[in-house]
């Protein structure tokens, strides 16, 4: 099924150098139940009217949970979540959607008391989107089979329910009730199909932090020094932990909060609160560190939270004050909108978290702030500022991922960014071995798994929990909480910059700039921009030797399976030419390396004059040196019994040639052309040319042929006495480098 789709709700770049992407997305399904009944009663001029309200409530929820609507097809109405844009909860903005549908239209008369019913389904799965149609705000074709499962989904639905098929209640789970019902049988399908139903809403729970902390003492131990700070010196510190999603930020919090519960024997209270996704309230969070404060449940009734929030307020405030600001604060909990009421609470929880940090040393902290509206930004400012100016021992504490930016009140010394770097390859496997062991699993799984983890704690969890569910071991596929999140670093970047990291993936582990323009056939540099805003967003890292490779190896392997298979193909060709000139250009650096180790061995085999008496000034030391050697017992087992008789004086020496890089070859034999001092007698008339040895260790007549000479006629000699061919005897080589003649 194709359909096509309108957004008009978010400004994107008209950029897109890959105009299509397969993307995993999640398809809302809405029908009017018994819509045909219904038209065949009414007036055509009532059914027009009924269809606007029914299409303008249905649209406005859409649009404001950021949904792509398709065009309306009779009364029905389909949209796309994530079909450009997703931020890694596109499934629970499906199902908000469908609920808030639900409600907007359960039993509520749009029309002279007509009322109507739907039936809402909610599938995800992977599609082919047009992104160059669809980011310009025309129109956009997507295509999958997921659509048609959306349509299936909403008619097994009973009216007024939201039904979901298993890749939604996954993707949910944990943030909305859900009923599985009995699987249903589909058309075309062989097995049947589970189906759950959509309840509401689930309070998220805090995360299980089980088991050793594995890494993290360096910035366990930084943001401690900083806390404490504050304590000592009633210096407010705020302090940001800053890290990608699977990184180990809530790990690190909950860490902190064991590590740091007195300072210098001083108790320290911790006020702690988590910004779910998408809060029905815009001060949620705020109202989340009332009730952690004054210890209420959700179960408590309202007598309950009140004696509550006065049991914690008496020891702060008279009782006059306690009497005005017990009902403000249960205004607060109970509508946290961001209105007046609301806005009013917010303040007299400012004023109680002061009032404890005075008695008594605080800390507050937020995680996920980039989950949370501006309101719950401007309250933890105000709360530091007002903590500053009365030097207060209280720090502020915020989680969130480094693509967010909250300007952080106060000086500069008092605000510190602690990054959230991957773990090393070793601590990796610490954390997989004991999450293996704590599974049953075999640790033989850790080699395979260390590579795919790439240093992410929250990676490596997901991969073991997916193994425990019964993963495929042979295939491994990527989990889809990792998917998700990566899914979501990829959308945040633009066009090009997305497009660089889809074509990397298709160059190998590490690539360079000048091979990416190659790939997609962009000019030479056009690439460079790109890539550097991928590396300060900490996709990409740069290589010393050159180039630069992925951050995880999940983003890679999700940037490339979201190009089409044709250009996939089309960027695997190129890639695969560019190692064929890259084959090509290092075979003809090689030879070329050949033949300058040869010029350079025959340039330092070329006769050398050296004077005899400098020759045996030198023999005379060497002489010297054995000797000292022989006597103090210090020669090694190896070193042959003629090195310890009187040498004779050699008429050659060795030096090695320079080096050539990527060339391995022996040293060749330096020759030397002697000259006779004054007052010696000249040399024969003839000479016989002794070929070297290759110079091993100990003497060079045991287990070797004997050394083959050849008469070579000397010529005349002038009236320095000067020999053009000269003797060359082999040479006894040490481990230390040594060469002396033997």
């Amino acid at each position: 099924m194709t359909t096509t789709v309108i957004d008009t709700q978010r400004a994107a770049s008209p950029h897109w150098p890959v105009p299509q992407e397969r993307r995993t997305v999640t398809v809302l399904f809405a029908d009017i139940v018994g819509s045909t009944a219904l038209v065949d009663r009414l007036d055509p001029e009532d059914v027009r009217a009924l269809q606007r309200a029914y299409f303008d409530t249905v649209a406005g929820v859409l649009h404001r949970w950021h949904g792509v609507v398709e065009k309306y097809v009779g009364d029905a109405v389909m949209a796309l979540f994530g079909a450009r844009h997703s931020d890694g909860f596109d499934a629970y903005r499906a199902v908000r959607a469908g609920l808030e549908i639900q409600a907007a239209l359960d039993r509520q008369p749009l029309l002279a008391g007509v009322a109507l019913r739907v039936r809402v389904g909610v599938a995800t799965g992977e599609v082919v989107v047009d992104l160059g149609s669809a980011v310009s705000g025309g129109h956009g074709v997507a295509s999958g089979a997921v659509i048609t499962t959306a349509a299936r989904l909403q008619e097994y639905a009973p009216p007024g329910a939201v039904a979901l098929c298993a890749a939604t209640a996954r993707a949910t789970a944990g943030l909305v009730a859900q009923h599985q019902l009995t699987p249903v049988p589909v058309a075309g399908r062989v097995s049947p199909m589970p189906v759950w139903h959509a309840v509401g809403l689930l309070r998220p729970r805090a995360d299980r932090h089980d088991g050793p902390l594995v890494g993290r003492r360096r910035e366990l131990a930084t943001a401690r020094d900083q806390l404490s700070r504050a304590v000592r010196e009633h210096s407010p510190q705020w302090v940001s932990v800053v890290g990608p999603t699977g990184s180990g930020r809530s790990r690190l919090l909950h860490e902190l909060t064991r590590a740091l519960a007195t300072v210098d024997g001083v108790p320290v209270r911790w006020c702690v609160a988590a910004c779910p996704p998408y809060p029905d309230q815009v001060l949620a969070p705020v109202a989340e560190l009332l009730r952690r404060l004054a210890g209420i449940r959700d179960t408590d009734t309202p007598t309950a939270v009140r004696d509550r929030l006065t049991a914690a307020l008496t020891p702060l405030f008279p009782p006059a004050r306690v009497a005005e600001a017990v009902p403000a604060l249960e205004g607060l909990l109970a509508t946290p909108d961001g209105s007046a009421a609301a806005l009013a609470g917010a303040a007299v929880c400012r004023d109680v978290l002061l009032r404890l940090a005075a008695h008594r040393p605080l800390i507050v902290a937020v995680d996920d702030l980039d989950r949370a509206a501006p309101a719950v930004s401007r309250f933890l400012h105000a709360l530091f500022t007002a903590a500053t100016t009365r030097a207060l021992p209280l720090a502020v504490v915020t989680l969130h991922q480094p693509h967010w930016a909250d300007t952080q009140p106060g000086p500069t010394r008092r605000r510190h960014r602690l990054p959230v770097r991957p773990l090393t390859p070793v601590q990796t496997g610490r954390l997989l071995r004991h999450l293996l062991a704590r599974a049953g699993r075999p640790a033989t799984l850790l080699d395979r798994l260390l590579p795919l983890v790439g240093g992410r704690p929250g990676h490596a969890a997901a991969y073991a929990d997916s193994i425990v569910k019964g993963a495929d071991l042979a295939a491994l596929a990527l989990p889809e909480v990792v998917r998700r999140s990566v899914d979501a670093e990829l959308d945040r970047l633009d066009g090009e910059q997305r497009a660089a990291l889809m074509a990397a993936g298709t160059l190998g582990a590490v690539f360079s700039g000048a091979a990416l323009d190659r790939v997609l056939g962009w000019t030479p540099g056009r690439s460079a921009p790109a890539l550097r805003g991928l590396v300060a967003a900490g996709l990409l890292l740069p290589r010393r030797a050159g180039g630069y490779a992925f951050a995880a190896p999940a983003l890679r392997t999700v940037a490339t399976q979201r190009l089409p298979r044709a250009l996939r193909a089309v960027f695997g060709s190129r890639a695969g030419a560019l190692q064929r000139d890259a084959g090509s250009a290092a075979g003809v650096s090689t030879a070329a390396g050949v033949a300058g180790a040869e010029r350079t061995t025959a340039a330092t085999a070329r006769a050398e004059v050296v004077r005899l008496d400098a020759v045996r000034s030198r023999s005379r030391r060497l002489n010297a040196a054995f000797a000292a050697l022989a006597a103090t017992g210090t020669a090694g087992p190896a070193a042959p019994a003629t090195s310890r008789r009187h040498l004779p004086a050699p008429t050659a020496a060795v030096a090695p040639p320079a080096p050539v890089p990527g060339i391995r070859r022996p040293p060749a034999v330096r020759r030397l052309r002697a000259v006779a001092p004054p007052g010696d007698a000249a040399p024969k008339r003839s000479a016989t040319l002794t070929v070297a040895g290759a110079g091993g260790h100990g003497s060079p007549s045991v287990g070797r042929p004997p050394i083959a000479t050849r008469e070579v006629p000397a010529e005349p000699s002038d009236e320095r006495g000067t020999v053009h061919a000269v003797p060359r005897p082999p040479l006894i080589r040490w481990s230390t480098g040594l060469a002396f003649p033997a």
